[in-house]
């Protein structure tokens, strides 16, 4: 099974991959995306890169990288020290 799904849209990650990527047990990973002690970023690839999307998941200072299809097969994973993105004021 895919550890990266698609439904109306929307990316779905299992939570083992989370857990994984930041030595945490599975079942405490949805309280953590719910309390953003997890955060995520979505991002379209565009022109050479049409049809695959970067999926980044923040914790503690490191993140977790992936580059998935439309189907959500993972294509690349990288995981490295890094801060979440600040809010945008417009």
């Amino acid at each position: 099974m895919n550890q990266v799904s698609r439904n109306a849209g929307d990316f779905i990650v299992e939570a083992e991959l989370l857990a994984k990527a930041f030595g945490l047990d599975p079942t405490l990973v949805p309280g953590q995306l719910r309390a953003n002690e997890i955060t995520s970023l979505c991002e379209t690839g565009m022109g050479e890169d049409e049809g695959r999307w970067r999926l980044t998941f923040y914790r503690s200072g490191r993140a977790l990288r992936l580059t998935v299809d439309g189907a959500g097969t993972i294509l690349s994973r990288a995981t490295f020290p890094a801060h979440p993105p600040q809010a945008r004021s417009t």
